[in-house]
């Protein structure tokens, strides 16, 4: 027998109105463009999963450690470019989320995170899983809403739908980023009948607007004035020593192809962050790509005659050192700082101008202008200068590291190069690995999607978050990691058993953090019990982990065996781990052997 409403006391929820409220907001998510959400298990969330399973179109991932989760929503998220929502309970299951909101927030990754919390009246007094979550997440998301205990009638439903709506398009930028609604809810937490929410509750405003969202949001472009465009077509035409710096960016073709053609028309040099999508793709031919200034920066003769008079800056801050210290040394007549989200991503304070502007749109125009003043394609010395030490420095090095016979990071980087196929998504961990793609990834006309973790900067997360990219299903994703990531991220090998088409891990395994080897701190040995405290030895065997995970284990002693386990990349959909064992000793004199090799070639010095 149903309760009547009477009969219930104050601090019981009404199933038929909860049903209604959660129905009509997960409606309205999918109509606002969300189609993953990831979901932790758990008993306070109960209504809102209910709610979710019940709703068309809307792919319910169910992952049990969220951390795992949150990292893996943002790979989605990240190689879709759509926002993906993710649930779970109260308590610490909400703390869970935050190292991925911290990333999502600092790359501008779209996140629509969702945590059940207690009812005010057991706030504060003792009950069982019950943390503060209000604002839990701080500054690191584009809103905070505690929304209202769900309740019935017309108006809660409209204001369910709006909030929804508003969600999405505060995810979605700008500048993108997660968005956090906390859910109080009473019990009874178990739905009754599910049926959809336009049908819910009498919402029939909510079911004649089926073909579209409750309040569609039109994102706005920021588009240059033509002002602005002039004035940069000017300190173009005026100064012809320049760089065209790109760091990380999303993929988008359209954007490096605009990179690319001011590239060509200005004269100026494109130095291209691995993650910036300008090394590898059809944009790259006949543009001035740079891959190698993290290596010959390091010269003070070549920083020297790169010297640039003009910078423009397009993505965030760029991975490598050198260049950033080569600015510093020498700071440039302009420094253009090109910041669509106004987020000032100018650790140096350099930027003399800032746009306000999509990259692409500004890139066009600018191309344009350049083209409609009658002015031919700048040919200069400069750019013949630092386009022929870049073409030098690889020719160099892609003759040194075929005739390798040791296997190390950068051999490994110089095979994975030439084994990717022209669909696959390489996602990169920070740490050495991100620093070896920089300095030893060749451009190339095949097109490759580079991503990584650069928000943050973090080693965490990382098979959540390539698993979470591989679930998009856009090509095959292959994970460059180091053994310490791939340690601190373990739990998330369980993700890929589902994926439709596998995952390959290639785990540049030293045994620690290599990295630290590089770093000044090494020098002092003992003296800081380096060994122990930095390098942080683990001395596991990583073949262990196949069998738990259901994963195809292969060692790659030599480079043989290594391209022998990247040609099955696009195999069978498997879990696949390939493990590089690497001598932390020899790997640092080779780093450093091929630094000084491409440098002598770039300065057109015998080897």
């Amino acid at each position: 027998m149903a309760v009547s409403r009477a009969s219930r006391d104050g601090f019981e929820a009404v199933p038929e109105d909860v049903q209604a409220f959660v129905g009509a907001f997960f409606e309205e998510l999918v109509r606002s463009g969300v189609g993953d959400v990831c979901i932790s298990p758990g008993s306070r969330s109960t209504p809102l999963v209910a709610a979710a399973h019940a709703q068309p179109g809307l792919r319910c991932r169910p992952i049990l450690d969220e951390r795992s989760a949150g990292f893996f929503a943002l790979g989605l998220a990240r190689q879709s470019g759509a926002p993906v929502a993710l649930i779970c309970t109260s308590g610490t299951a909400a703390a869970n989320y935050l190292p991925a909101v911290v990333e999502a927030h600092a790359a501008r990754v779209p996140l629509v995170v969702l945590t059940a919390d207690r009812p005010p009246e057991l706030r504060e007094w003792g009950a069982g899983q019950t943390i503060d979550q209000v604002g839990i997440y701080g500054t690191f998301v584009r809103r905070f809403v505690e929304l209202p205990l769900p309740t019935g009638g017309a108006r809660a439903l409209r204001y369910a739908r709006t909030i929804a709506c508003r969600a999405v398009a505060d995810a979605r930028g700008g500048p993108a980023g997660p968005v956090h609604l906390n859910w109080p809810l009473r019990e009874p937490l178990e739905p009754g009948e599910v049926q959809p929410a336009s049908r819910a509750g009498g919402d029939a405003e909510g079911g004649a607007r089926s073909e579209q969202a409750w309040a569609r949001v039109t994102p706005g472009l920021a588009v240059p004035s033509s002002e602005e465009v002039e004035a940069l077509r000017a300190i173009s035409r005026g100064w012809e020593r320049g760089l065209l710096v790109c760091g990380p960016l999303a993929p988008d073709s359209r954007r490096s192809e605009a990179i690319a053609r001011l590239a060509k028309q200005t004269g100026w040099p494109v130095v291209a962050d691995p993650t910036s999508q300008m090394r590898r793709g059809p944009h790259v031919d006949g543009a001035p790509i740079l891959a190698h200034a993290d290596l010959l920066l390091r010269d003070a003769q070549i920083a020297e005659r790169w010297r640039p008079d003009v910078v423009v800056r397009i993505g965030d801050a760029p991975v490598g050192k050198a260049l950033r210290l080569a600015l510093e040394a020498r700071p440039p007549e302009h420094f253009v700082l090109v910041d669509p989200d106004r987020v000032w991503h100018d650790p140096s304070h350099l930027a003399s101008r800032v746009v306000v502007a999509d990259p692409a749109a500004l890139c066009e125009a600018w191309a344009e202008a350049w083209q409609a003043s009658g002015e031919a394609a700048r040919e200069s010395d400069y750019t013949r200068q630092c386009v022929g030490d870049d073409r030098r420095a690889q020719e160099a090095l892609d003759a040194a590291l075929a005739q390798d016979s040791a296997l190390l990071e950068p051999g490994a980087i110089h095979h994975l190069a030439a084994a990717l196929p022209e669909d696959a998504t390489l996602y990169v961990s920070n740490s050495m690995p991100i620093r070896d793609l920089d300095a030893f990834l060749p451009t190339s006309m095949q097109p490759l999607r580079v991503l990584g973790h650069r928000g943050a900067s973090g080693i965490d997360g990382l098979v959540s978050a390539a698993a979470g990219a591989a679930a998009a299903d856009r090509g095959p994703v292959v994970l460059l990691t180091g053994d310490l990531a791939l340690l601190h991220d373990v739990g998330g090998l369980r993700l890929a058993r589902d994926l439709p088409r596998g995952l390959t891990l290639v785990v540049l395994d030293n045994d620690g953090g290599g990295i630290f080897s590089f770093l000044p701190v090494a020098d002092h040995g003992e003296a800081v019990d380096f060994e122990r405290l930095f390098r942080t030895p683990h001395g596991l065997d990583l073949a262990d982990l196949a069998p738990l995970h259901g994963a195809e284990f292969v060692r790659a002693g030599n480079a043989g065996e290594f391209r022998e386990a990247l040609g099955r990349i696009s195999d069978t959909p498997v879990l696949r781990l390939i493990e590089v064992p690497v001598d932390r000793d020899a790997n640092v004199k080779r780093f450093r052997e091929l630094t000084g090799l491409a440098i002598a070639a770039a300065r057109g010095e015998a080897s």
